[in-house]
């Protein structure tokens, strides 16, 4: 069978036509998790959902998963079983043969779902996983959950605030969107927060910037902004905001790191002649355009040479925080006042 689109597993749900195997994962876990309840409702029936639903945590054996799907249904025609977060690089090989036995010999009256709400896995790196999917689309579905893309997200607030009766501009859903990331689950539960707060009124901007927290993305391209502009003070500001949450330090150099490569690949974008966005066709960029879009504002303040020096200087800390016994935050502050002198076109 063909890899499934979510209007494919709708498809299945109205007709009741069940495939024998299911997987579903993918980077975008809200909708993971909500086209695998509904399956695993769908496909168990009404009749006995203590029987004819098995459900299993990421902990259970093959054997107990395969007991439960060669069991008959208990007075119904269809029963279906279902696993979460099965990793494969746990499962020795004798467990994997097993798994491909059980693959090759599903009864017709099961479905069994293996979904991944938590559990990230790349099939590029793995053969063990490339393996799997092979097998479970020759064998029954897979369906890839991706995130959406910013104009789907925005669309979906401006929805959400509509049930609620609350009113919320095209700009500000933007602004919830790049403040928040493109997870749907925070998205959801920000918007959630700001409807309730409005109170059948306008969601305003000065909410936003009250309410909803920013992603340490969003606070570090803030930082990158204020560095390319020569604003010493925001810069350490914010620094200082994201100690002051816990971040770890590796990972706000490695959001740093990457505003300051979205900014050069505009940069390289713009000198060929093409749009700043012309980088969206990476796969980091798709529902994320708004990264190159800002990267464009902030790339106005650096020359090219700086950005080089800055890319140099990033480097240079990584290696400082993974290689010696530099106290972290000393670290990121000299950091931060070398790529303000780079800005300005001076050495550090």
């Amino acid at each position: 069978m063909p890899v499934l689109t979510e209007s494919d597993l709708r498809q299945h749900l109205s007709s009741g036509g069940f495939a024998s195997l299911y997987v579903i994962f993918g980077e975008e876990k809200y909708l993971v998790k909500r086209a695998a309840v509904k399956l695993i409702k769908k496909a168990a029936g009404e009749a006995f959902p203590e029987f004819n639903r098995n459900e299993f945590p990421s902990t259970a054996g093959i054997d107990a998963v395969a007991d439960a799907a060669e069991a008959l249904p208990f007075l119904a025609e269809h029963k279906c079983v279902a696993v979460a977060d099965f990793n494969l690089e746990e499962k020795n090989q004798v467990e994997l043969n097993k798994l491909n036995e059980l693959l090759d010999n599903l009864p017709e009256s099961t479905t069994l779902v293996f979904w991944y709400p938590t559990l990230e896995f790349d099939p590029k790196k793995s053969a063990k996983w490339r393996n799997f999917l092979k097998k479970a689309e020759n064998r029954g579905c897979t369906l890839f959950c991706k995130r959406r893309e910013a104009s789907d997200l925005r669309k979906l607030l401006l929805k959400e605030a509509e049930k609620a009766g609350c009113m919320l501009s095209k700009d500000n859903a933007s602004r919830i969107v790049e403040y928040v990331g493109p997870d749907l689950n925070a998205l959801l539960n920000e918007m959630e927060k700001l409807c309730a707060f409005a109170d059948g009124g306008e969601i305003t901007r000065s909410m936003i910037e009250d309410m909803v927290p920013k992603s340490t993305e969003t606070t570090v391209f803030l930082m990158a902004n204020a560095l390319t502009a020569g604003s010493y003070e925001k810069a350490y500001q914010l620094l200082d905001q994201l100690f002051s949450q816990n971040e770890e330090p590796l990972s706000i150099l490695g959001a740093l790191s990457s505003s300051y490569v979205d900014m050069y690949r505009v940069r390289a974008a713009l000198q060929s002649g093409l749009p700043a966005t012309a980088p969206s066709g990476y796969g980091e960029y798709r529902g994320r355009e708004f990264r190159l879009r800002n990267a464009e504002r902030s790339a106005k303040g650096i020359s090219e040479e700086g950005l080089r020096r800055s890319l140099d200087l990033l480097l240079q800390a990584d290696l400082q925080l993974k290689g010696s016994k530099l106290d972290a935050r000393i670290v990121m502050e000299e950091l931060i006042a070398k790529l303000l002198l780079a800005a300005k076109g001076e050495a550090a």
